[in-house]
Order: C-alpha cells, then sequence, then structure tokens
C-alpha cells in the first residue's frame, strides 16, 4: 500500500493529503513518493508503529546529514567514539546463560524481559550492513535497545516507547527518536488525542532523564552482565523523574 492510500484510510489524517497537493506546486507528487523518509513517516502518523515500518524508517535516515550530525555528537565523547572508531558489537546475547546470572542483575532482568517477549535483539540489526559509522551507530542501538528499556525502566507501553526516544535526545540527536516522537504526537492527537496528556508526561520523563544520566551509547553493557541494575543505575545517574504512571520496569524487590 502507498502512503496516499495508507493516509485516505484514515479519515482524520485527510487534511495530509490537503497539504500533499499543496506541497505538489513546488514538488511534483512522484518527486515527493520517491522521498525515502517519506513514505514511512506517514505510515507512522496514519498509526502504523510496526517493526517494518519503524525499520524502513531508521534505514532511510542513515544517509541524511542529520545522521551524520548525531553520529559527530556521539564522538563528542571519547568513550563513545572509542566505541564508533572499533565498531563495537557485542556477540549475540545468549538468554538461556543470563538467565543465570544472579536475580537482581541486568543480565537477568534483560533475558527475562526478552523471553517474555519472545524476540531476540539480533533481530533488530542481523541483516543490517556495517559499512559506515552511521551505520554501525544504528547497530549498536539496535543491539542495545531493550537494555536501555531495563535500565531507565521504561515499559513496552506505546508511551513508554516514546518516553525511552525521548530519553536519547540530550544524550545525542537521534534521527529516528525525532522522526517517532513528531509523529506519535501528531498520531496521538489525530486518531487518540485522549492519550495525548500520557504520552506528553512520558516525553517529558524521558527528556529530564537523558538530560541528567551519563552517556548510554558509551557502555559495554555486555562485559558487566553480572552487575546490580541498582548499582548500573547509580553509576549512571539514572532518576526516575516525576513517573506518573504504572507501567515503568521497576527494581526487582530480592
Amino acid at each position: 500500500m502507498d502512503w496516499i492510500t495508507q493516509v485516505k484510510t484514515v479519515p482524520a489524517l485527510q487534511p495530509f493529503l490537503w497539504l500533499s497537493r499543496l506541497f505538489s506546486l513546488v514538488v511534483p507528487i512522484v518527486q515527493v513518493q520517491a522521498m525515502p523518509t517519506f513514505q514511512p513517516f506517514l505510515a507512522l502518523l496514519a498509526g502504523d508503529a510496526s517493526l517494518d515500518v519503524v525499520g524502513e524508517m531508521s534505514l532511510s535516515l542513515l544517509e541524511t546529514p542529520c545522521f551524520d550530525q548525531a553520529v559527530k555528537a556521539l564522538q563528542q565523547d571519547p568513550a563513545c567514539a572509542a566505541l564508533i572508531a572499533a565498531r563495537h558489537m557485542a556477540p549475540a546475547h545468549d538468554l538461556a546463560a543470563l538467565l543465570e546470572c544472579p536475580p537482581d542483575s541486568l543480565g537477568y532482568l534483560y533475558a527475562s524481559h526478552m523471553q517474555a517477549r519472545g524476540f531476540r535483539a539480533e533481530e533488530l540489526y542481523e541483516s543490517l550492513p556495517i559499512t559506515s559509522d552511521a551505520s554501525y551507530v544504528e547497530a549498536r542501538l539496535s543491539q542495545t535497545h531493550d537494555i536501555w528499556h531495563i535500565v531507565t525502566g521504561f515499559g513496552v507501553t506505546e508511551a513508554d516507547e516514546i518516553g525511552l526516544q525521548a530519553f536519547h535526545l540530550p544524550q545525542f540527536p537521534y534521527p529516528l527518536a525525532v522522526t517517532l516522537l513528531s509523529s506519535s504526537m501528531m498520531s496521538t492527537l489525530m486518531l487518540s488525542p485522549k492519550d495525548l496528556p500520557m504520552l506528553l508526561e512520558a516525553i517529558r520523563r524521558g527528556w529530564e532523564m537523558g538530560q541528567l544520566a551519563k552517556p548510554f551509547f558509551a557502555q559495554k553493557w555486555e562485559d558487566a552482565w553480572h552487575k546490580p541494575l541498582a548499582q548500573w543505575r547509580q553509576e549512571l545517574n539514572v532518576r526516575t523523574v516525576g513517573s506518573g504512571h504504572g507501567s515503568a520496569m521497576p527494581l526487582p524487590n530480592n
């Protein structure tokens, strides 16, 4: 389904068709459709936040100047720059082995989370060739995405996922996070306005937590799976800021 057809299926998004027609007076509509970032963005606006659409969006951003700026921002931190230069990727996460870690450890909690979801981190990046600094950054972020969920405490609801994306932005200007925040706010406004306050609260929490925390991208999480989650949070200055709903993942009570 092309993006025009997809938008036509959502009555609340009909104004975007008018805007696209206006835009086509300057840029031919065929040229707009050919813009690699435009089609997945319209799918996101129409409420399709599937992994396929998000993956298409992330790949379309790799060759853009904004991703170059994101890489340069990360390289201002020596530890991040070293990881990028080395193209550091940890081995595939062995969930069975990680379940042997102590119950309060990052490794155990991560493996339990992934096992409960029936998901492997490798599914997010194994088909992405690492041929540039940008593609490396995207692959490493994909490998560690659910680790960031565990350490920040953001759950897997739609609002929490956007809260985690907001966490990225004070740390570095991640293009996919900007895209997901902007599309989720517009989609929620048009399709589910009653959920907008919860979404904005998650964005506020994520932004404030990201400002306070030390650089997450710089961490070799897999080198310290046995470290207690509470210790990781303390060392990285991760603070739960004004949590207003119960979807975040708490520390274990062990």
